[in-house]
């Protein structure tokens, strides 16, 4: 007989629910974070002994530490330092978040739940919200109107509303959590799934959005595939024949989404700056940034103060009333070799091997290896990124890590915290 669930796998799984249902919102996702930090801090207070036993717990106290150790090394001579300050030690209550959804799982373990049980309720409770930014996102290519408000002429924003357009990035690396799921279903709820995301990350125009699902599309066919090479031609043609052919009706039916396409081959007339949005003189000032500040960077969030002195004379990111530059690099190695340098950097990419080691546990299972998926594509270092250091990426990806490393230790069957036994 399957246990009910206890009260605590409730609160487990609202706090895991709420944190992307509230994304859209300005700061409100700080609320789950904060209530779960706070779980966390107070079992801190009152024993640490066991706290991290596992490895997958340890796994992810490592990568939310590194994260936080990586900015507050980068403040020391920061170019702002209060910017740099206030960022590093914000940072600190996504590590005690971690800790407090690690302490849930194991009082929900404890109080009877089987594993498996709550490794799938785990999963649907972070694919529920991402479902509904799919269906808005949908009702606001068709009517035009949307939770977020009405439809901006320059490309489908969705939830997040017209002046921000996360919809194209977030969505596209965080498919995996509505995709993955459904591999044990009928194949049709997978196909008509990934032919909706697929409608909206391309009218979403953002290229970022386009490459994210392009990854999570060869993801899903050498799944699909089980290993047979044959099999991964055959789906990944069917991917490529469904995205062009949606591909061409949107450019014939959609002006701004022409628009985009438009601008993103005029790379192939020789106008990279053009495709790119300017980014170009962005990454040309970064690398010498870098090269200036090679140890521990500029300070975390102090790219745009720093910009200035480091760019070309008439650059057009530089605002000469504020003497400030571009917000950040647009790619996730860049901006940690400005803001962190090589030993912030360093340090990433220790995390990131120590979690590839962990997240082995959960490959073989299809929704529990779904947020690592997510995680690789939204730190694919081919690509433009969002901040990495901002407020927003910060929930982004201490709650996709807590996802992945909780769905390992669920796959081991046993609690997150020593002492918790069933």
């Amino acid at each position: 007989m399957t246990p009910r669930m206890p009260a605590a796998a409730w609160g487990l799984l609202a706090l895991l629910s709420a944190v992307p249902a509230l994304l859209p919102f300005s700061r409100s996702a700080e609320a789950p974070i904060l209530l779960a930090a706070v779980i966390g801090l107070l079992a801190l207070v009152r024993r640490w002994e066991g706290l991290v036993a596992h490895s997958a717990t340890r796994a992810l106290m490592l990568a939310l530490a590194v994260y936080a150790l990586a900015a507050l090394t980068s403040s020391v001579d920061a170019v702002a330092p209060v910017k740099s300050w206030s960022t590093a030690l914000a940072t600190l209550r996504l590590l005690a978040f971690g800790l407090g959804i690690s302490i849930l799982v194991g009082r929900a373990l404890d109080a009877g739940l089987q594993p498996a049980q709550l490794s799938r309720a785990i999963a649907l409770a972070a694919a529920l919200p991402v479902a509904l930014w799919l269906v808005d996102a949908l009702l606001q290519s068709a009517t035009g109107w949307s939770l977020g408000g009405g439809l901006d002429a320059d490309r489908l924003s969705g939830i997040f509303g017209a002046d921000d357009l996360k919809l194209g990035p977030l969505l596209s690396a965080l498919s995996p959590l509505l995709l993955w799921p459904l591999l044990d279903g009928p194949r049709w709820r997978l196909a008509a799934t990934y032919l909706a995301l697929l409608v909206v990350v391309l009218l979403a125009g953002a290229r970022a959005g386009w490459i994210n699902y392009a990854l999570v599309s060869v993801w899903l066919a050498w799944r699909l595939a089980r290993g047979s090479w044959k099999a991964l031609l055959g789906w990944a043609a069917a991917g490529l024949l469904a995205a062009s052919a949606f591909a061409a009706i949107g450019y014939q039916t959609s002006q701004s989404f022409r628009a985009r396409v438009d601008r993103t081959l005029a790379a192939g007339d020789g106008q990279v700056d053009v495709a790119l949005a300017g980014r170009t003189p962005i990454w040309q000032t970064a690398l010498r940034m870098a090269r200036a500040h090679p140890l521990n960077g500029v300070g975390v969030r102090g790219f745009r103060y720093a910009y200035p002195d480091y760019a070309d004379a008439g650059d057009p990111w530089v605002d000469p009333l504020t003497h400030t530059g571009a917000a950040h690099a647009h790619q996730i190695v860049l901006e940690l070799l400005t803001e962190t340098g090589i030993l912030g950097l360093g340090l990433w990419l220790a995390a990131a091997a120590w979690l590839w080691r962990c997240s082995r546990g959960s490959l073989g299972v299809a929704h529990a290896s779904a947020p690592w998926i997510a995680l690789a594509v939204l730190t694919f270092p081919l690509n433009t990124h969002l901040a990495f250091y901002s407020a927003f990426m910060g929930i982004v990806l201490a709650w996709l890590l807590t996802l992945a490393c909780v769905q390992v230790r669920l796959q081991a069957g046993a609690p997150m915290v020593e002492g918790q036994q069933r």
